[in-house]
C-alpha cells in the first residue's frame, strides 16, 4: 500500500512539472514567441534591411525557478516591451539578464527597453568595443571576457566565445538541462544562405563550429539567429557551408 502511495506521488509530481510551462505561444505584428523545449523559448522579431528585406530575427529565453535570461533583444523597443511583459505575465518570471550575442542591431535594437525595465545587461568585452565603435547609443552595462555562467535557480546557463564567424564577437549560450544551444547568427538554419558577411571571418567560421561541437557534444536543440530552430544538424550544415572548399 505504501509503495502505491509513493508511486502516485511520483506520478503526480511528474504531471505537475510537465504542465508547469505549458504556456501558449504568442504572436503579434511585432513579435512571435515559441516554446522549443521545457525551459527554452524562441522569440522572433523583424528588421527591415536594404539587402535582405524584412528579416525575421531570433533570440532565446531560458527560464527556470521563476528566473529568466533573454539572449538578444528583439529588434526594437516596442517588440522588447511586449516580450518583457509576456515573460512577466505568462512565465511568471523575473528577467535577471539580457545578453546580446554580438554587436549588430538584431541583438541590441531593443536594449533601451530592457534598461527601462531595470534588467541587467551583459556583453562580451569585444562586443562592447565594437558597439562603441559603431556609435550605438544604448550599450550593455556589464562586460565579461571569454565566458560567463548564470544561475537560474539550481540550473546553470553557460555563455562562451569559441571563435570568430559571423562577427569577431559572436558568442553562444548553452543550457545543459535541455541540451539546448542558442547559436545566434553564428548558426544557420537548414538551407539558409551565408547571409550578411560584412563583419564576418569566413575562414574561421567552420573551425568555430567545430569548437562548439567539441565543447558541447550533447547538443540536441539549436536555435539559429534567423530561420527555424532544429537539432545538431544545424551545426553540420553551417560547418559545411563555410568549409574552405565552399568559399
Amino acid at each position: 500500500m505504501e509503495s502505491k502511495k509513493i508511486l502516485f506521488f511520483v506520478v503526480l509530481v511528474s504531471l505537475l512539472n510537465s504542465c508547469r510551462f505549458k504556456v501558449k505561444d504568442y504572436k503579434s505584428d511585432t513579435i512571435n514567441i515559441t516554446q522549443v523545449s521545457t525551459h527554452v523559448w524562441q522569440h522572433t522579431s523583424f528588421l527591415q534591411t536594404e539587402t535582405f528585406g524584412n528579416v525575421p530575427c531570433n533570440g532565446a529565453i531560458i527560464v527556470n525557478d521563476g528566473k529568466a535570461i533573454v539572449f538578444d533583444t528583439p529588434t526594437n523597443d516596442k517588440a522588447s516591451k511586449q516580450l518583457i511583459e509576456w515573460i512577466q505575465s505568462e512565465l511568471k518570471s523575473e528577467i535577471i539578464a539580457i545578453v546580446p550575442t554580438h554587436f549588430h542591431e538584431d541583438c541590441l535594437g531593443g536594449l533601451h527597453q530592457f534598461h527601462t525595465a531595470n534588467v541587467e545587461s551583459y556583453a562580451l568585452d569585444v562586443t562592447m568595443e565594437l558597439a562603441k565603435s559603431q556609435n550605438i547609443k544604448t550599450l550593455p552595462k556589464n562586460e565579461f571576457s571569454s565566458s560567463k555562467e548564470f544561475q537560474l535557480g539550481n540550473k546553470k546557463v553557460i555563455v562562451s566565445f569559441l571563435g570568430e564567424g559571423h562577427t569577431k564577437d559572436n558568442i553562444v549560450a548553452y543550457f545543459p538541462e535541455d541540451k539546448a544551444l542558442f547559436g545566434g547568427c553564428l548558426l544557420k538554419s537548414l538551407k539558409a544562405s551565408k547571409g550578411y558577411l560584412g563583419d564576418a571571418n569566413v575562414k574561421e567560421w567552420s573551425n568555430t563550429i567545430q569548437k562548439i561541437k567539441n565543447t558541447y557534444p550533447q547538443i540536441e536543440i539549436v536555435i539559429p539567429g534567423h530561420g527555424k530552430s532544429g537539432d545538431s544538424e544545424l551545426l553540420e550544415y553551417t560547418q559545411q557551408l563555410f568549409q574552405e572548399s565552399s568559399l
